[in-house]
């Protein structure tokens, strides 16, 4: 699907002001969710600044924060710091912890991706204690089965949600908006509304900027260890966008590691495989770890051998699922797919890709490089 972009005679701040007074004039409940990430402070600066001038009520806003457990100190204390700034507002903010199912990427040996958050069974090893005024149960939840996205539909299909969702970091994202957008629906399935879907990761750290607001010191610290800005993600420990620094970010937080190592065991893998394919690394580490044979490797053999007995190769249910969709890409593409494109589907579905976002990365870029060679070979500019 051709996506095609325009520029508007605003601003995106300005952009997302309208959206989020447009949604405010309904008359109905309004949820917002937050994380306590950068996309997610930029939202609910702007949230809190309309209502603190009068532009919106504060009384049908209730922000919902869920609580993974597996999370860095410094995305505590940030929710901690903006409960009291909403609750001071005259908003609603609900804290939850309760038992929701979370993919969890060191589960690879015991072919178990289901993480239970605050899971009662092992209290013992909790990574840290809920707050005292969490909310650890509602009626709309089923313990042990429902993810926190299952969950949150649920509970805030009553009313309309606001997320700090951004098209930008996901092809995924940008064409389920745009899909949207085509369709002329006022509003999601879902009852979402995207505020901020139009920033970019320069608009994000602008406003953080000018605004002055506080960011989680987590973010300077990968920084600091040399992590790109596009890859400036926090979420809960053990998804494969964190585990990827753990190791390193051990040096900030002394005692982080032997928590997490105490709730879940297979976390050491990333302290002994981390520069690997187990995580998608690719490092000149990683190059030198490896025998040199390895740059030489045909990705496509290896791809034929495992989609070939995708039962031996992928034992556990999630990761199955994952390499089926991978198998129908790699045959639709394997006639024209060079070395590279396969090396990249092969580390993808070894290291792990829950979300599918490797996967519509890949996918454009496979057939954006093919179009473009085409036109090349034929002289087409």
């Amino acid at each position: 699907m051709a996506i095609k972009r325009k520029q508007a005679s605003i601003s995106v701040v300005e952009a997302a002001k309208i959206r989020i007074r447009n949604v405010f004039k309904n008359g109905v409940k309004v949820y917002m969710s937050f994380s306590g990430g950068k996309d997610s402070l930029c939202l609910s600066h702007l949230v809190l600044q309309m209502i603190q001038s009068g532009e919106i009520e504060a009384d049908n806003l209730t922000v919902i924060f869920i609580d993974e457990e597996a999370i860095f100190p410094c995305i505590e204390e940030t929710v901690k710091d903006w409960r009291k700034k909403f609750l001071m507002a005259g908003a609603k903010f609900e804290w939850y912890c309760v038992e929701c199912r979370h993919y969890n990427c060191f589960n690879e040996l015991t072919n178990d991706e289901s993480f239970i958050c605050w899971d009662r069974y092992k209290e013992a090893v909790w990574v840290r204690r809920p707050p005292k005024y969490a909310v650890r149960t509602h009626p709309m939840f089923k313990p042990r089965e429902d993810t926190y996205q299952e969950f949150c539909y649920r509970m805030c299909n009553d009313g309309i949600t606001i997320t700090g969702v951004r098209m930008s970091e996901s092809i995924q994202r940008l064409k389920n908006v745009a899909a949207t957008n085509k369709a002329k629906h006022k509003i999601t399935k879902t009852f979402q509304v995207l505020p901020i879907y139009d920033w970019s990761d320069k608009d994000v750290w602008l406003f953080l900027l000018r605004e002055n607001i506080k960011i989680p010191e987590v973010y300077l610290f990968l920084w600091q260890i040399g992590t790109g800005r596009r890859q400036l993600r926090v979420s809960q420990l053990f998804s494969i966008d964190t585990a990827r620094t753990l190791v390193n970010m051990n040096e900030y937080y002394p005692d982080l590691m032997e928590r997490i190592v105490r709730r879940e065991p297979n976390a050491y893998l990333a302290a002994l495989y981390w520069d690997s394919e187990m995580f998608g690394r690719n490092t000149r580490k990683r190059a030198k770890l490896e025998d040199a044979s390895e740059n030489k490797k045909d990705y496509k053999a290896e791809l034929l051998i495992i989609f070939g007995d995708i039962d031996k190769y992928f034992p556990s249910g999630h990761k199955r699922e994952t390499a089926i969709r991978y198998r129908k890409l790699f045959l639709q593409v394997c006639s024209f797919a060079t070395n590279k494109d396969c090396r990249q589907i092969y580390e993808s579905i070894m290291s792990g890709d829950p979300k599918l976002r490797n996967f519509r990365a890949i996918y454009h870029r496979i057939y954006s490089n093919y179009i473009n060679r085409a036109k090349a070979e034929r002289g087409v500019k």
